[in-house]
């Protein structure tokens, strides 16, 4: 692959992931606490329990974050076998809407 053409690529990549990066923005710790207290978001080991058994795993990070107005937790979750993967499941429901 030639350079021109992989900065065509690199560039429309960083363009189409911009505005969905910089409409997420996540929660402090206090906000976290004061979300899960009034109903807005469930508690994380709540939310967790929706998630089918190949995405289970050891969470290595969690946060809960306002993305479009809605609360979702993003977690990156490593499952037995050494897998990364990324969920995103919506914090005031538990359903799971996305896991790559």
């Amino acid at each position: 692959m030639t350079f021109a053409k992989a900065s065509v690529i690199l560039i429309g990549l960083a363009a189409s992931a911009g505005p969905a990066l910089a409409q997420v923005s996540c929660l402090n710790p206090a906000d976290r606490r004061a979300a899960v207290a009034n109903g807005q978001a469930l508690p994380l080991a709540q939310a967790q329990r929706n998630l089918r058994p190949e995405q289970r795993g050891e969470v290595i990070n969690a946060r809960l974050c306002r993305a479009g107005g809605n609360l979702l937790y993003l977690l990156t979750v490593v499952d037995r076998h050494g897998k990364v993967m990324r969920v995103r499941i919506e914090a005031n429901t538990g359903q799971v809407v996305q896991v790559r």
